[in-house]
């Protein structure tokens, strides 16, 4: 039956200021003994791994840090990363940052325990099979967005589009959300990931796959961060408003991970891959454009948000109050002072049909989309962001 579904998330979640202690009791439980700690170079020099490698070390656990993980991690990067861990026997893999380092370290802690490359096994090109869920993996972000902890989906940049690895095997064993991670996040990180997160909920909410547990979930994200994202990003140091944008963000990736993400996402990859455009501020510059576009096929799930994110007036029609979410998203990503044209990216007209093209290669993403959407309609959605022009 429609209503009929299943929810999947990763087998123990920690959330909470301080919960990053919780690796000194997975280490004894799991009687883990070489610990392999990836991350990238900014979350080192900010000091976050410091207090995790004590803890390790104080449990007698060897421990090697990669710390070479990219924003927009290539398959090439991630390859370079897989090869290493390849040539020790690691038995715990501790992924720390943002979705980049999240997703690396979930590809090769699977991987270390099979042959073949990353490439081998990606959505759109690969050809193997995962066949066992490889090494402990412990998830812990740095940042409120991408929801990375939660999910199955290892997302690669592969020259001028994205590519994934998509597999249950990927599922963390431990996810641990410690909102003190993210006090040191600057104004733009925390503002992209942020959008980031509601792009989750809001996607997952109108998904074709949604469901009435994913529902709860991607309403409670939506609610949550759209009351505490200014906050966060106007007042960085307001600690209440980190941890609601990370409780928001975790309940927003349960929920993708459930119910799918759509267009937004899937014209996002492109502009990750051939521009790098950051995963967040892709998905921010489309976000109200898709909406504008979309906004037909799913009036009475945005009636439902606009009561959500206090735009709703019974005096208006369903379709109005539909529309005036779309209004809102645009505000929404102006008031965070994000771009809200892809000009501003550097991206020229000229580049918009092998953006398109590119898009039309995300089959598993468009899928889930409210509205069917054609090679003219991506073509229109693109131009229409490109020029700044809200037509809804």
């Amino acid at each position: 039956m429609k209503n009929d579904f299943s929810l999947i998330s990763p087998i123990e979640i920690h959330f909470g200021e301080g919960t990053i202690k919780e690796v000194k009791g997975i280490l004894k439980n799991q009687k883990r003994r070489n610990v392999c700690l990836i991350s990238d170079p900014i979350v080192r020099k900010l000091g976050l791994l410091n207090e995790l490698e004590e803890m390790i070390r104080a449990e007698g656990a060897g421990l090697t840090v990669l710390d070479e993980v990219e924003p927009e991690p290539s398959v090439i990067v991630a390859q370079k990363l897989l090869d290493k861990i390849r040539r020790q026997s690691f038995d715990l893999v501790i992924g720390v940052g943002g979705g980049s380092a999240l997703d690396i370290s979930k590809a090769i802690a699977v991987l270390a325990t099979h042959e073949g490359g990353i490439s081998d096994y990606l959505n759109l090109t690969g050809t193997k099979k995962l066949s066992n869920k490889g090494l402990t993996k412990v998830m812990i972000p740095t940042t409120a967005g991408t929801g990375a902890e939660v999910t199955d989906i290892a997302v690669f940049s592969t020259g001028d589009s994205k590519d994934v690895m998509t597999d249950k095997h990927l599922l963390a064993d431990y996810v641990i959300v410690d909102p003190a991670l993210t006090y040191s996040l600057p104004k733009r990180v925390t503002a992209a990931g942020a959008v980031d997160a509601f792009t989750h909920a809001i996607e997952s909410f109108t998904s074709k796959h949604s469901n009435p547990l994913t529902d709860i979930f991607s309403k409670d994200a939506m609610w949550r961060i759209n009351n505490w994202i200014r906050v966060a990003v106007w007042n960085g140091e307001h600690k209440e408003a980190r941890r609601q944008l990370s409780l928001g963000s975790l309940e927003a990736g349960i929920s993708f991970y459930n119910a799918g993400v759509a267009g937004v996402h899937a014209l996002a990859y492109p502009l990750g891959g051939q521009f790098k455009v950051s995963h967040g501020e892709s998905n921010a510059v489309l976000l109200p454009y898709v909406y504008a576009k979309i906004w037909p096929s799913c009036i009475s799930q945005l009636v439902e948000v606009s009561r959500i994110i206090g735009t709703h007036h019974e005096d208006r029609s369903n379709r109005d109050n539909a529309r005036y979410v779309v209004a809102e998203l645009f505000n929404l990503v102006s008031d965070l002072d994000l771009p809200t044209k892809l000009s501003d990216y550097g991206i020229s007209k000229g580049d918009l049909d092998q953006l398109t093209d590119n898009a039309l290669k995300q089959v598993r993403l468009l899928g889930r989309s409210p509205m069917n959407l054609s090679r003219q309609d991506i073509y229109e959605i693109y131009l229409n962001a490109f020029e700044g022009n809200l037509k809804f």
